[in-house]
């Protein structure tokens, strides 16, 4: 039975397994919109800024493993979402963006709209198409899934003219066998336990990627039994499984001089699941790369190469025990008398419940919540891959869509959070279970310690007006409020302990703002 370009697109794309949709369209996606509403388990998920509906797609697919699609308003809603796109390429998230365009004969009118769309799309999307007939979009919606769910995933993209939506003559297309992973090559296996086996000097095992689930975390942690490698998370992860009874590992830090101190011991890095480490910025007289001069440099697997396989075959060269040493305990560490990163983890440590999914965009207290956490409950914790800001609330959003009977707990940085802030509507809108503590220190405090590390001495009132966000100082309890969240402001431990606890027996979406 043929149907019109839309209807045919949404359902080859349900057939392909997609059931959500974050959407944020205009007159151009009508016709998407109807087929949305027509097709049977479809869930559509508004978004009130394009930037919360491209980040909630990425957090969606970090804990669902298959893409949800985005519905976007031609080039310009494209480009709003752009930021957020570039941190789901960065982190190898599977996403299928569906964006609206004008009739292909409606073009060459250059209405106010119109704008190159696929040209926008390229440089923060893998795979671009433009559909050019009715019949080609239903083809797009399983060529879109197969490119997304390039192992480990890809953000894939189709604009869509209206007109091949509305007009008939096309029909659903069935899905494409997806092939397995890519895997290493076993002598390449065999090439690095032969150089563990040699080593001369401490080893760092740097992982990424698939890497840091909780399978592979197990076999890294087989391999450091036996040769004592150093098990390092890379500086900003996609989603590492972590805390008690999973093995331990630690976070390269975002610093490159703190970076560089923590691997000048190794003589031997080993890659798995991400690229050897380079400073996030380049600064005056610092070198960029982070590993020592004279150091071994090795990759067992790439971010798009099976890790799993890799980890377990090695650790079988090696003879490795099945049951490893550096098994985390569980640990909660003193939280001190005064309110600050590391008192807000510790509580975090002694009260999260197992299972919980961590969002974390609390950029310069980030550090200190990641140590503190270390033997919380079992949990995921999931990072700002790209560096583009805006991303704690909107992959919050999306990971408790994902994961309906999981806590999400956002923790936000009060500048960053202001870019997205819109995701709080989404949330109550949508009854998500999540918890978002926002971090209120009224500065961009990331910025006010770069602006040294680049050599800026004496920076003048100007400068410093730039990177405060005092004056007037922003009030998020009645951010919260307007958006339909319940809040509660704290400037102690015990005011954050007991606001936190409540959150957690709550069900929908709570904010904390925490003074610091």
């Amino acid at each position: 039975m043929t149907c019109n370009g839309a209807d045919a697109f949404i359902a080859t794309l349900a057939a392909c397994g997609v059931d959500t949709c974050f959407a944020n369209p205009g007159t151009s996606e009508m016709q998407l919109v109807a087929a949305v509403d027509r097709q049977p388990g479809m869930r559509a998920v508004l978004g009130l800024f394009e930037g919360v509906v491209t980040g909630a797609a990425d957090g969606y697919a970090r804990m669902a493993e298959r893409p949800a699609v985005t519905l976007l308003h031609l080039g310009p809603g494209l480009a709003n979402g752009l930021a957020n796109l570039h941190n789901a390429r960065r982190a190898a998230t599977p996403v299928i963006n569906m964006v609206g365009d004008h009739a292909t004969y409606h073009v060459h009118f250059n209405a106010p709209l119109t704008s190159d769309a696929a040209g926008v799309a390229r440089p923060m999307c893998d795979w671009v198409r433009t559909a050019q007939s009715p019949r080609d979009l239903a083809q797009m919606g399983a060529d879109a899934y197969a490119a997304a769910m390039e192992w480990p995933g890809r953000v894939a993209t189709v604009i869509v003219p209206a007109d091949h939506a509305w007009s008939a003559g096309a029909a659903p297309v069935a899905p494409r066998p997806l092939p397995p992973p890519p895997r290493v090559p076993d002598a390449a296996i065999a090439a690095v336990a032969d150089a563990l086996r040699a080593a001369d000097g401490p080893v760092a095992l740097l992982l990424g990627g698939r890497a840091l689930r909780a399978d592979a975390l197990h076999m890294a942690a087989r391999i450091a039994t036996v040769t004592g490698a150093r098990l390092v998370c890379e500086t900003f992860a996609a989603r590492l499984e972590r805390g008690a009874g999973r093995a331990q590992i630690e976070k390269l830090p975002y610093f490159g001089e703190m970076a560089a101190e923590f691997l000048a011991p190794c003589r031997t890095v080993i890659t798995c699941g991400t690229e050897p480490p380079v400073a996030f910025f380049a600064y005056p007289d610092k070198p960029g790369t982070l590993w020592p001069a004279d150091a071994q440099m090795l990759r067992l697997a790439t971010l798009r190469e099976d890790a799993l396989h890799a980890l377990t075959m090695l650790a079988d060269l090696l003879n490795a025990p099945e049951v490893p040493e550096g098994v985390q305990a569980r640990a909660i560490p003193p939280a001190g008398d005064r309110l600050n990163a590391h008192a807000i983890g510790a509580v975090l440590a002694e009260l999260m419940p197992a299972g919980a999914i961590v969002s974390d965009e609390g950029l310069t207290a980030s550090a200190a919540l990641f140590d503190a956490t270390m033997g919380a409950a079992p949990h995921d914790w999931l990072m700002v891959t790209g560096g583009a800001i805006g991303q704690g609330l909107p992959v919050a959003t999306g990971a408790a869509v994902a994961c309906p009977d999981r806590k999400v707990i956002a923790l936000q940085a009060d500048g960053s959070g202001m870019y997205t802030l819109q995701a709080l509507w989404t949330m109550a809108r949508e009854r998500l279970d999540v918890v978002t503590v926002i971090f209120n220190n009224a500065s961009y405090a990331i910025l006010n310690i770069e602006l040294g590390r680049v050599g800026v001495q004496n920076a003048g009132p100007k400068a410093l007006s730039m990177l405060s966000l005092d004056h007037p100082r922003l009030d998020w309890c009645a951010l919260a409020a307007g958006m339909g969240v319940p809040a509660e402001r704290v400037d102690s431990v015990a005011g954050f302990r007991a606001a936190f606890a409540a959150a957690l027996q709550a069900r929908g979406p709570v904010l904390i703002e925490a003074l610091l």
